[in-house]
């Protein structure tokens, strides 16, 4: 299928893609709260590094992947729908990832905060940081002064530079500054997406070319942990990343050629067949590729959040897309729109009690308690993120 048939046939937008989204920030939300609380049912949690299992907890990240490979084809399509230049779109997919690898690096450089040597606590550098991010990538208004916004992302660049420059790492007395001991969850998306991206870019879309790069970096993976090499390349690491962003966008493209002849019982069969077929896999490779394990991200974790994801995207799809359901996630809508934003506000709120040595009444941090209560603090952030949107607060890389 070439450029122009592709982005032709291809939605616009898929709201089911939204829902998916909504659904899966808010269970992030809520899996990165619950990290705090003690007494938790295990399969709920992450598994150990060299346990051969997953939790709950370890299918929410891989499938905000593959749900960033379902909206690629969405984005760039519509860019050449609108006639951009490969040179506008080319720099609009490097700037995105920048602004992701930034955010990640700085975020990432929390772990290793030195507060005794520092000059700032940590809850303050850690709340001017976040600030900054929305100070430089916020959406700002049409209508707002050009030199008003300049001035603006100025002075959040100018926050975000000296905050880099104050920063002391380290353990003890051994102190060191700003390094990417690894890049955070915002830095690997922003690798993976750097990478699929452009991969769609230079295939112009075509569906076979963004099957054969699948298969490229799912055969690395497997390669990989079948023969033990622990390849870790920058930007593509072991391929498992982007094998999970990459099955989005090959879903995606799939779906939006089966969607042009109708909603029929094929298409509900095929994504099915796909996400069980997947699971399958997984199960299959699990014994001669290290097991079942997010944090070693082996192939057959891999197989099977792909298989998860295809099968919760085709519950969005029968729901959102075809049954017309989109107000039953009214109320968590914004973490599908203002996804960023939703992120980015536990930054503030972590900062924010450390710097006020606020802590949770104890039966808040155990059991059922703290899961009613990382289950509320997810609502109460997605929808101060819906606020924060409608007053023009949403960021926008």
């Amino acid at each position: 299928m070439s450029q122009a048939t592709l982005s032709s046939s291809s939605p616009k937008r898929l709201l089911s893609v939204d829902a998916f989204r909504a659904l899966n920030m808010l269970c992030m939300i809520f899996i990165n709260d619950l990290s705090g609380v003690k007494g938790i049912p295990e399969w709920m949690d992450h598994a150990k590094r060299m346990d051969d299992k997953m939790g709950f907890a370890d299918t929410i990240f891989p499938a905000f992947l593959f749900i960033v490979g379902l909206s690629i084809p969405l984005a760039i399509n519509r860019k050449w729908q609108t006639g951009a230049s490969s040179g506008s779109i080319a720099f609009s997919i490097i700037s995105r990832s920048f602004a992701l690898l930034v955010m990640g690096f700085m975020h990432v450089n929390l772990e290793s905060y030195n507060s005794a040597h520092a000059v700032l606590p940590e809850s303050v550098w850690e709340i001017l940081i976040t600030v900054s991010f929305f100070l430089i990538w916020l959406d700002y208004p049409e209508t707002l002064d050009k030199v008003k916004k300049y001035f603006l992302i100025g002075l959040g660049w100018l926050v975000l530079l000296t905050m880099a420059f104050l920063y002391v790492g380290g353990r003890g007395e051994e102190v060191h500054g700003l390094r990417p001991e690894w890049w955070g969850i915002l830095g690997i998306i922003g690798w993976s997406y750097l990478v699929c991206a452009f991969v769609y870019f230079l295939v112009k879309g075509n569906f076979t070319g963004v099957i054969i790069a699948f298969i490229v970096f799912m055969g690395l993976n497997i390669l990989n942990h079948s023969m033990k090499l622990h390849l870790h390349i920058i930007g593509i690491y072991d391929g498992s990343s982007i094998s999970l962003v990459l099955a989005g966008t090959v879903v995606s493209l799939w779906y939006s050629r089966m969607v042009a002849k109708g909603y029929n019982t094929k298409l509900w069969a095929l994504l099915l067949l796909a996400g069980c077929l997947a699971i399958a896999a997984g199960l299959l490779i699990r014994p001669y590729t290290e097991g079942i394990s997010k944090i070693r991200s082996t192939p057959a974790w891999i197989f099977i959040c792909i298989g998860i994801s295809i099968l919760v995207f085709e519950v969005m799809i029968y729901l959102v897309d075809f049954k017309g359901k989109k107000n039953w996630f009214s109320l968590i809508w914004p973490a599908g729109t203002a996804t960023l934003t939703c992120y980015l506000i536990p930054y503030l709120q972590i900062g924010f009690y450390k710097l006020v040595h606020f802590h949770y009444p104890e039966f808040l941090n155990y059991g059922w308690g703290g899961f009613f209560r990382s289950w509320a603090v997810a609502f109460v952030v997605v929808i101060i993120g819906g606020l924060l949107a409608k007053k023009h607060l949403k960021l926008k890389i």
